[in-house]
Parts: structure tokens; sequence; C-alpha cells
């Protein structure tokens, strides 16, 4: 994958650092925490500073195995950050004020997430 910055597409590839992984393509992507996960629902066009904020989900998750049935929270999230060339800043900010981040990634970096126990 590679990312594509500001212009007629929009950002896609794979960005990761510690605690984080963000796949982006197609307009839309996915994020990789720890003990969570969440969506990007929209493209991300940044800037000519490489400013962006869109929107997207947060679901926290949990330790140890998954019961038939179980189900998960899922919230409202913006997703902001900047871009500048192979470097993505990332903090998001949940639906019931909780803001994560800021998260430093990198393109073709791999996601440095521990699973939470």
């Amino acid at each position: 994958m590679r990312y594509h910055g500001a212009g007629p597409e929009a950002c896609r590839g794979s960005f990761g650092g510690p605690q984080i992984g963000v796949v982006l393509e197609s307009g839309a992507g996915t994020v990789d925490f720890g003990c969570a996960t969440g969506t990007i629902d929209e493209p991300i066009f940044p800037g000519k500073d490489g400013l962006f904020s869109v929107k997207g989900t947060y679901r926290t998750g949990q330790s140890g195995p998954i019961k038939v049935g179980q189900i998960f929270k899922s919230q409202e999230a913006v997703y902001s950050g900047t871009i500048v060339k192979d470097a993505m800043t990332l903090s998001v900010k949940l639906e019931d004020e909780t803001e994560l981040g800021p998260f430093t990634l990198t393109l073709g970096a791999p996601a440095q997430v521990v699973r939470c126990r």
C-alpha cells in the first residue's frame, strides 16, 4: 500500500505505532488499539498543512475469551490529526468526551499493539 497526500485521492496505506495500527483503503479505515477497535468512516483528505478530521466509531474490548452473544458498546468518535509525508499524528475524541492520544504512527511500520489481558 502507499500513501496518497492532499489531492484528488483519499489517503490509503498501513500506519503503525506504539499501541495503535491504522489501515486506510477505499475511503474508509480500521483502527486497532490494544483493547479496542475502531472504524474511520470517511475518506481522509488532509489539507495543505496536513490537518484532517473525520468521523468514525470506537468499540472497547475486554480481556480473556469472548462469550457467545456478548455485546460490546460502540460509540461515535472523531479521528483528527495530521499526515505529513510518512508520519501521522492521530487523536481520538469519543462521544462521551473521552480523548485518546495523540498517537504517532509511521507509514509501513507495524502496529505495536499489546492485547489486553
